[in-house]
Formats: structure tokens, sequence, C-alpha cells
């Protein structure tokens, strides 16, 4: 899962040279969270509308109209712009990006390649794709949540039950839990015989701590046991 592969490249840039009215009605006409700030071919920075609402300030509250119009107009936006913004690099991964996001606490960051050339941007959007995409929600079926035992072949112990009652297992994601010895592990199967999902519920509890199956499309959601806090690192297998 790399950003390359999911990033926005139908960007929508703007010119440092450009007016504060140029970037504003390219935010508004794109419904973008960041415009990258171009010269002479290089990123430069990046500029928001949190960018352009700090330049004017204060000061509109106490200006007419014309006076506050004069004053977007003699901005540019290099004036107001992020320089050297947080960028990502466009062969990092997708969990990397996110992570990045998410401490930077942005939205979207410009992706460059080695040379540092503007090649897309990665957004928040973009990454609610990927988790749509690799969990296979829009398959609906079943999501079942285990705490199983942080040993080998614990996972597949799990899938070998649910396979045998004709489900077809179509993503797995597993946190991991550190110093425990448990993990969580959530399965999504379609497919499955319906006429033996009570036999395959009690086998499964019976042999692995159940937490819940939540049916996709169904709005039908059975908790066996209170579900753990998770802890910070995922992976998805």
């Amino acid at each position: 899962m790399l950003v390359k592969n999911w990033m926005s490249t139908d960007m929508v840039t703007v010119d440092a040279e450009g007016s504060i009215q140029d970037a504003t009605k390219l935010i508004k006409s794109y419904n973008l969270s960041l415009l990258p700030v171009m010269e002479r071919g290089n990123l430069v920075g990046v500029v928001t509308e949190k960018d352009m609402k700090k330049a004017i300030g204060e000061e509109a509250s106490s200006l007419d109209i014309h006076e506050l119009l004069f004053l977007i107009s003699s901005f540019k936006i290099k004036d107001i712009m992020t320089k050297n913004p947080i960028t990502i690099p466009y062969d990092a991964t997708i969990e990397e990006a996110a992570q990045i996001l998410l401490d930077e606490k942005i939205s979207a960051a410009p992706v460059v390649d080695e040379n540092g050339t503007l090649k897309g941007v990665i957004k928040e959007h973009d990454i609610f794709r990927v988790m749509v995409s690799f969990t296979g929600v829009r398959n609906k079926g079943i999501q079942f949540a285990f705490q199983l035992e942080d040993r080998p072949l614990s996972i597949n112990e799990v899938t070998d039950i649910i396979r045998r009652y004709g489900c077809r297992v179509i993503s797995i994601m597993s946190t991991i839990h550190q110093d425990t010895g448990y993990r969580h592990v959530y399965i999504r199967a379609c497919d499955c015989d319906r006429q033996r999902i009570e036999e395959m519920k009690e086998e499964l509890q019976s042999k692995v701590n159940l937490l819940y199956m939540v049916y996709h499309g169904e709005k039908k959601k059975e908790f066996y046991k209170e579900d753990l806090k998770p802890p910070a690192e995922w992976f998805i297998g």
C-alpha cells in the first residue's frame, strides 16, 4: 500500500505570485484543504484557508468593505503561505503517511519524489479509501472480533473454523498487544452458510474469546464480551 498508488494526482496548484483571491477561488471551487504553492515549477510552500484568515487577522474587523478588499488584494500567496511544508515521499506506505498526518495534526500533505518534485497530494479522504478497500466493508458480510493468544497459528485456527462453515475470508486486521500475551483480531467474511451461523458461533465461543459479530448491511450486532481499548500499534494482514 504505497502512497503513489493512492494519492490524488489531479492536483490544483497556485503560483507564489498569485493573490489571495486566486487561492480562495480555487479552494472553494475544488473543495480543497490545501493548495501546493509553486514557483518556477518548484514546490515552495502550501496555503490553506487558515493561512488566509490568519493573514487578514484582526484588522478585518475594523475595516469597511473597500478597505478590506484592498487589504486582501495587497497580499500575495508567497506572503502568507507556509514555507518548507511537511511533505510525504511518494514511495512511502499509506501507514507512514497516515502517521505523519496524525502526528502533525494536518488533513493533507504534498507528495514528492526523491528530487523534491511534486507528484500529488495525499489527503485524509485517500486514507479512508484505503481503509474501506482493504477492510472489504463494501462486501458487507460479517465482521468477527476476537481476543486471541499472541502465538503462532492462533489466527489460522480461527479462520479454519470460519471457512468450515462456508465463509469466504476477505480481510484480517490485528492489533499488537504489548506484554499482555493477547491481541485483538478482526476478521471479515462473506458467503457464510446462514443455516449454520449459530453452530459456528457456538464452536468459536467454545475455543476462543469471541468479542462480537457485526452483520454489515443487516443492522444486526451481537456483543459477547466487553471490548478492550485498542493499543497504539496496528498491522493489517
